[in-house]
């Protein structure tokens, strides 16, 4: 008797305890995390609902009562969307500004266009329907599968009105799956209604047209044949293009090896054979001004020369510019791309290495293992975890979630919450540190598991807390109406916005649905967008979008909340 009484406690809670026991509370949160993750990994048509399962987990375990104490249950729910936003905050820093610069900012606009349709649509059925505020906000944040936009919701309405309503996330759990499925149904669509022709939409978006052209990075071949430049220097020649790109390496007139190492005093001749790399919006101007374009097979070119990528890892590169290092005139190496975020950038001389950042280096064996003294390339570095950005961003993160914000017509302060607060505490500090040497990298590892974490934790508990009156509540106030208003809220603004992007933005189709799949925060949409094309443009076009539309997301449905509640 004394055993099963011991075992019944342990899943509905110690008595004499208060939180119902310290075992108790992290075996509920354990079994639900771990049943929920195991189910995440089932795919269906190669689609899977992935770490929403721990929701639905936590929905049955709450629905038989197996739950933790409501106090503590806050705190964790709390506490892991914090973990959770902050972690994205830090991931997307770093590129967040840089995201507006070229044709970041026109892709950004696009993204604004997509998600200030979403919200209209939400205030049509609003206002048609009479549904309450806080339940279209949980349905406006499951629609678009936005997480921290529910945290984010929930706080502007305790805020409002001193108490929490399960109506937001129930309604955020009702419409997550038709956020997840028709996103990708609505690019399908997208494909048939703009008559795409997939064959020449690939071979753009290999080539970076488009607005890719100012956000990728491509290497090509050319053929010396302008006499004005011949005995020119690369730095002369640098100052008529007024364009970056980066010579990498270069075959002088009548010869088949690649022997020198090319840098500012560099001369060249007709006949010489040379490998650039640029953005693809200015390949033709460069290949204008040196020749026209050729077929050259490098790798049999090179002799002494070695090719290597290496990882930026000490801490005293972090912050510096390339000209600051001096690679090329101290070693005779030269850096030819930086991979930041799985982005190619074209190595300028002022661009800013960062801990973490991948470098391809061009060089004799000896200069490319003196570089690769310089900037660290250890692993070892990288994987011990940089705590004090994160704890104390944290910190500052909360300071800045109840700080008043004073918006004209709207009664109640705004505030960012603890969704907005630590997120842009992440943003600001993923940005300006490397500019003060405050190291704020850690491995994608390290991060993606801080936001795993406090996913699940966050997930878990909600799911827990709703658990007793979820299937009353949807029941009762229709849930299936609720799924209805969710398809229109997912499927019309990236119909919509499609046909802008395509008519008045005039986007590649590739990049138009990485940038949709960005914009409603949605990785299974990324992934199928992946899946279509063997470029990079929906990936990069998710990356350049993404930090903006998960800020729009967060600040938009609290005002949501606070103008309607």
């Amino acid at each position: 008797m004394y055993i099963m009484e011991q075992i019944h406690n342990l899943f509905y809670g110690f008595p004499e305890f208060w939180g119902g026991g310290v075992a108790h509370s992290v075996l509920i949160l354990s079994l639900v995390i771990s049943i929920g993750l195991y189910l995440g990994k089932i795919k269906v048509a190669n689609i899977s609902l992935g770490l929403t399962w721990v929701l639905f987990i936590g929905l049955v375990f709450g629905h038989f009562c197996l739950n933790l104490d409501e106090h503590l249950l806050h705190f964790l729910k709390e506490f892991g969307l914090i973990l959770f936003v902050y972690s994205i905050g830090l991931q997307v820093g770093p590129g967040f500004f840089s995201s507006f610069r070229k044709g970041g900012a026109r892709l950004n606009v696009f993204a604004t266009t997509t998600i200030a349709l979403s919200i209209i649509v939400s205030l049509v059925i609003f206002y048609l329907t009479g549904t309450p505020a806080t339940t279209m906000a949980g349905i406006l944040t499951g629609a678009v599968t936005n997480t921290p936009g529910l945290g984010a919701a929930q706080q502007a309405n305790s805020d409002l009105n001193g108490v929490d309503s399960p109506e937001i996330a129930l309604g955020y759990v009702v419409t997550y799956p038709i956020g997840v499925l028709g996103v990708i149904c609505a690019f399908i669509l997208l494909k048939y209604i703009l008559r795409i022709n997939t064959v020449k939409e690939e071979e753009e978006a290999k080539r970076g047209l488009g607005m890719m052209e100012e956000l990728s990075v491509r290497s090509f071949s050319i053929l010396v044949i302008n006499k004005n430049i011949e005995g020119k220097t690369l730095h002369e020649l640098k100052d008529i293009a007024a364009r970056d790109f980066v010579v990498s390496r270069i075959l002088p007139a009548g010869s088949d090896v690649h022997t020198v190492i090319v840098n500012g005093k560099t001369t060249f001749h007709q006949g010489d054979r040379i490998l650039v790399i640029s953005n693809p919006k200015d390949m033709e101007p460069i290949t204008v001004l040196f020749g026209v374009p050729t077929e050259v097979d490098w790798q049999k070119c090179d002799n002494r020369m070695i090719v290597r990528r290496m990882i930026v890892t000490q801490p005293e590169i972090n912050g510096k510019t390339l000209s600051q290092l001096k690679i090329r005139s101290h070693f005779g190496a030269n850096i030819t791309r930086v991979n930041r975020a799985d982005v190619d950038l074209v190595a300028a001389p002022y661009l800013n290495l960062q801990l973490g950042d991948k470098v391809t280096v061009v060089g004799t064996e000896l200069a490319v293992s003196q570089t690769e003294k310089v900037l660290g390339n250890s692993m070892k570095r990288l994987n011990y975890p940089n705590l004090i950005p994160i704890f104390l961003g944290i910190a500052l993160g909360c300071i800045l979630a109840n700080m008043p914000i004073i918006i004209p017509g709207i009664p109640q302060y705004l505030k960012l919450g603890l969704t907005g607060g630590p997120l842009i505490a992440a943003i600001l500090i993923g940005y300006i540190g490397p500019k003060h040497r405050l190291i704020t990298y850690n491995t994608i590892s390290a991060n993606l598991m801080l936001r795993e974490i406090g996913f699940c934790i966050f997930l878990a508990c909600v799911g827990l807390g709703l658990g007793k009156e979820f299937m009353n509540i949807v029941i009762s106030q229709g849930g299936l109406t609720w799924i209805g208003y969710g398809v229109l809220i997912t499927i019309l603004p990236i119909l919509i916005g499609g046909i802008i992007g395509r008519t008045v933005f005039h986007l590649n189709y590739y990049t138009m649905i990485g940038v949709l799949a960005g914009t409603n925060t949605n990785p299974v949409a990324l992934s199928y967008a992946n899946d279509q094309t063997g470029s990079d443009s929906p990936s990069v076009g998710y990356a350049t979008v993404y930090p903006f539309a998960m800020f729009l997301r967060i600040l938009s449905i609290q005002i949501f909340v606070l103008v309607l509640g």
